[in-house]
This record gives structure tokens, C-alpha cells and sequence, in this order.
């Protein structure tokens, strides 16, 4: 089979297209034959020896495919059955524990950027009905990620007010859920070419923070001074003070990136005397997972895809999503 592999140090130019042995399904697991992968910023991390693998490691976290074949003690599972991986192939249910934060794909194990893989049953549910494998492939980080934030940290209603930031593919599954829930939402981005496709998904409120560097303040100022219920914080240390500054007393910020920076100044009396939850989010569980892909079948939510490369491509379609010229998720379909 055909695989995309990064050799150590890391970088684009040591990511490379090998032919390894087809893996068969042992007990308890499901062999796959890869269809589909979707960038997320941890896989470049990863490409680019931000985050140090091992030597040969197969890249990318997401995957979307059909089942060849039923590994002894599988339930659930038959051969022709469409699935989608899962981020933490070992956290089911409840919240985030240590043991349950291990063996990501593409990261800690062999990935995705495979034409076969072999991992456990439980690494996988199914797609969502009538889903294209490019777009299901988009779902297990960055939708994931998104649905945790809002419906079940902070648990957003209709009539909420919830403030997205930039044009990543956490940010727009957020604006789409947040409407779908009945949430009026406010966007961000520094490129008013792409507040206004941000219009087209249904923002009802768009900030250029290039062009508005208080942004924080004019969040809360579209509020009536109230301030927003919640921040989907992408930035992490660069943004954070904005952010705070723009939630109601009260409000919840859901961190779920640090693309401004790993450390940095933290707003403590803004955040204690606003009362403002501060709450870390990585991906989900796979019963959220499952929700998730329910809640989706029912409403008209599709992933906005920028562009698609074949394995082959994989380099390109990581220095494409360095020039940040893309709005919306890059995929990779073999």
C-alpha cells in the first residue's frame, strides 16, 4: 500500500511517499481502506517537528474510509461499512483523563495519510448518512473540537451570543453550529474578502481586528455593552485579554488554540472580576463524537472545503495551508 511518511527532524521537504505491507485486522479491530483526510494545525505540527515523532511516522489524525474486513470479537462493525476515525482513539466517555489523551493518530501512532490502516473498533464510528468521505474526514478535530466548546462546555441556548475568530475550520463549524442552535454570532478575521464569506455562512455581526485592534470592546459594544456569552478562543495568549475584555460577566471562553502565542500575559483580575470561565477544550470524546454526528444528520450543516490533494500531494497541501490563503478545511483524497 501507498503511504505518506515525515522523516525526522521534520519539515515538508521530509515528508515522502513510500510502499509499505497492507496491515491485516487482529482481534478486536477493523482494517480500513482509507478514502479521506483533512488538515488540522496539529498535523503540521507534527510535519513540521513541532511536535517530535518517530522517524517514519505516518501523518494526519483524521480519517474517513470503509471497513474491508472484522478483526475476531468485533461487534458493531461489518464489511462496506463507512467509518470515521476518532481523535483519542482511547477516550469513549466522560472527561479527559491522562490515559484517555494517548495514542492520537498521526501523532503518537501511525495516521491516516495511509491507503490501509488496522486499529481498534473503537477507534471509529460511523459517518454521517449521505456524507461525501472528504467531508466526514473534516469532522473528527476541527468539528469535534467545536461541538465540545459550544454545546457541551458552554452549553450555548438560543439567543446566546457567541464570537468566532478567524476562518479556520474549528472557527466555521463553530459559526455553523452556533446558527444552527439559534445563537447570534460575531466573526473575526482580518481580511474583509473573508468576513464577507463568513456573511454568507451567517455571521450576523463581522469584525475586521486589523482594522479594529480593541476588538474585544466593539464585541461588546454590538452587545449593548452586555458582552458576548461565548468567546471561541483560537489565539491563546495573543488574543486572550480581547477576549476577555468582550465576554459579559460571567461568559465562558472556550480555549481551543494557541496560534498567538504558547504563553503570554493572562488579564487575572479581568478574568476574576467579570467571573469569566476560562475552559481548555481538545477535541472530544467518542460518545461526543456520536452526538455530534447526529445532530448534523439532522440540520442542514456541510463542512466548507477549500481544496482537495491527492496523497501524493500531501507537501502541497500542507504549504497551502501555510499561506493561510484558504477558507475553511484542506483535504486529502486517495
Amino acid at each position: 500500500m501507498k503511504v505518506a511518511a515525515i522523516k525526522a527532524p521534520g519539515g515538508l521537504d521530509k515528508l515522502v511517499i513510500e510502499e509499505r505491507a497492507q496491515p491485516v485486522a487482529g482481534p478486536g479491530e477493523l482494517l480500513v481502506r482509507v478514502r479521506a483526510s483533512s488538515l488540522n494545525f496539529h498535523d503540521f505540527a507534527v510535519v513540521a517537528g513541532m511536535l517530535p515523532t518517530a522517524d517514519g511516522r505516518i501523518p494526519m489524525s483524521d480519517g474517513a474510509g470503509e471497513v474491508v474486513a472484522v478483526g475476531e470479537g468485533v461487534a458493531g462493525f461489518a464489511p462496506g461499512d463507512k467509518v470515521l476515525s476518532t481523535f483519542f482513539p482511547n477516550w469513549e466517555t466522560g472527561g479527559p483523563m491522562l490515559e484517555r489523551l494517548i495514542g492520537v493518530p498521526g501523532d503518537h501512532a501511525d495516521g491516516f495519510a495511509s491507503e490501509f490502516v488496522a486499529m481498534p473498533a473503537r477507534a471509529f464510528t460511523r459517518m454521517p448518512s449521505g456524507w461525501s468521505f472528504a467531508e466526514a474526514a473534516t469532522l473528527p478535530c476541527a468539528a469535534l473540537t467545536a461541538w465540545r466548546a459550544l454545546m457541551v462546555e458552554a452549553r450555548i441556548k438560543p439567543g446566546d451570543v457567541v464570537l468566532t475568530q478567524g476562518t479556520g475550520g474549528v472557527s466555521i463549524f463553530a459559526l455553523q453550529l452556533a446558527k444552527a442552535a439559534g445563537a447570534t454570532v460575531i466573526s473575526t478575521s482580518s481580511s474583509d474578502e473573508k468576513l464577507e464569506r463568513l456573511k454568507a455562512l451567517g455571521a450576523d455581526h463581522l469584525i475586521n481586528y486589523r482594522q479594529t485592534p480593541e476588538w474585544g470592546a466593539a464585541a461588546a459594544a454590538l452587545t449593548g455593552g452586555r458582552g458576548v456569552d461565548v468567546v471561541v478562543e483560537i489565539g491563546g495568549a495573543g488574543t486572550l485579554a480581547q477576549s476577555v475584555t468582550g465576554t459579559r460577566i460571567g461568559g465562558h471562553v472556550s480555549l481551543i488554540g494557541v496560534l498567538a502565542g504558547f504563553a503570554g500575559e493572562v488579564p487575572t483580575a479581568l478574568i476574576m472580576s467579570k467571573n469569566v470561565a476560562v475552559k481548555g477544550v481538545t477535541v472530544g470524546s467518542r460518545q461526543e463524537q456520536e452526538e455530534m454526528i447526529r445532530a448534523l444528520e439532522v440540520s442542514t450543516i456541510r463542512p466548507v472545503i477549500d481544496s482537495t490533494f491527492p496523497l501524493e500531494g500531501i507537501a502541497a497541501a500542507f504549504a497551502h495551508q501555510v499561506s493561510q490563503k484558504h477558507f475553511g478545511k484542506i483535504c486529502l483524497e486517495f
